[in-house]
Order: structure tokens, then sequence, then C-alpha cells
């Protein structure tokens, strides 16, 4: 692990909260039905709640990191989508307007946190504001929770490496739609490339923010 990884100052660090949709994350999603099993058995929306509370108490900036939302007449001139473009334009997932396109109600940002452009395909940074916006806020440690792991948190991840930022991820603030999808991120990509991995409780450990109870 990087040896600054025990330091996370709040005027250079940022939560990124990954593709918060319904969709994803509550119960009648699209989405839902293959991620229910990680997510509960990681404890995923515990978690990046607890996260996103440290994140807030800490004074950390916030952004929220969204997919595009999908409309009937997208990519219909493209020469090149990938196969996860051509199940979202066929499922309509994160329907622009729908229910599933609206933020989960615990992550709903509040008036101070940014929701970036949405990106197009797995990347938060490809094609959107958040590295301008990320220099703006001067932050040069970026923490990244959402869906999710093997795809946009993944390719996130890595963008952010590449541009110089410090990555960490927190394995159990990360959801998956298989177990096998896990492993790959983060017992076997995410060690190349990602300056630190925490779980939610190692990480709330070392700010500060882990529960008394929980500490004892």
């Amino acid at each position: 692990m990087d040896v600054q990884a025990n330091t996370y100052a709040p005027d250079e660090t940022a939560l990124l909260i990954i593709d918060p949709y319904n969709d994803f994350l509550s119960d009648g999603g699209k989405l839902w039905p293959a991620a229910k099993e990680v997510a509960e058995g990681i404890g995923l929306l515990d978690n990046m709640r607890a996260m996103l509370g440290a994140a807030r108490d800490l004074g950390f900036c916030v952004f929220i990191v969204p997919h595009h939302q999908t409309t009937p007449d997208d990519y219909r001139t493209w020469d090149h989508l990938s196969p996860t473009q051509q199940r979202v334009v066929k499922g309509q997932t994160f329907a622009a307007g729908s229910w599933g396109a609206k933020w989960h109600p615990d992550f709903v940002p509040r008036d101070n946190e940014l929701v970036m452009r949405q990106h197009w395909a797995s990347s938060g940074f490809a094609n959107t504001d958040l590295d301008m916006l990320l220099k703006q806020h001067r932050v040069q440690k970026i923490i990244i929770i959402g869906m999710k792991a093997n795809t946009c948190v993944d390719t996130t991840a890595r963008f952010g490496q590449e541009l110089g930022y410090h990555v960490t991820l927190i394995r159990d603030a990360i959801g998956a739609f298989n177990w096998d999808e896990m492993k790959a991120t983060f017992d076997i990509n995410a060690p190349a490339y990602a300056h630190a991995i925490f779980t939610t409780d190692e990480f709330l450990t070392i700010v500060g923010k882990l529960p008394q109870t929980m500490a004892m």
C-alpha cells in the first residue's frame, strides 16, 4: 500500500459515488435482481451510507458520477456500440425521466455536492467534466464507492490513476453482479493500480469515524 494511504486531508480528498441510481440500488430497479446477492452479502447500502456520512462529516468533496440516462433514440447512428451499450439501450436502463434514473434516496446530493456530466460507457472521466472539476477543487485523492466493480468502478479508478490521482477503493461499498466480478476487481485487477483498498470499517478507523461500539 502507498505510504500516504493513512492520510486523507479534507482539502484534497473527494468521495466519488458512481451510478447511485434506483435501477442499480433499489428494490424494483431493473438491475437490482442482478446486484442483490452481492449487495446484501457485503452490506453494500449500509457501507455506502457510512462512507457518505463520514465524507460529509470530514468535509470531503462529494461528487456523483452518473452513467448516461438512456432515451429510445440513443446510439441509433453509432458504429461501435459496446455489448453493454447494446444491453442498456435494449432494456432502457436508467431511462431518462424514469424512477430508475433517479438517485437512490439515501444518496441524493446536497446543494454543495456536485453531479458530473454523464458518462456514456464505463469511465467517469472519459468525455465528462470530472477531471476538470476535481482539479478546480484541488483534489489529489479520490475514494470510490458505488456500482459496479468490474465496469464503471474499475475503469474510472484506472483512468484516475493514469491522470495522477491517489486512488482508494472501498471494497464492501462497491457492488457487482456476482462474486467472480468482485474477485476479478479486488483480488486481481485493483492491486495493480489502486493505491489503497480498504473495507468500510478499515477506512472509518483510519479517519477516526468508526462508531465507538464497533471500535471496542
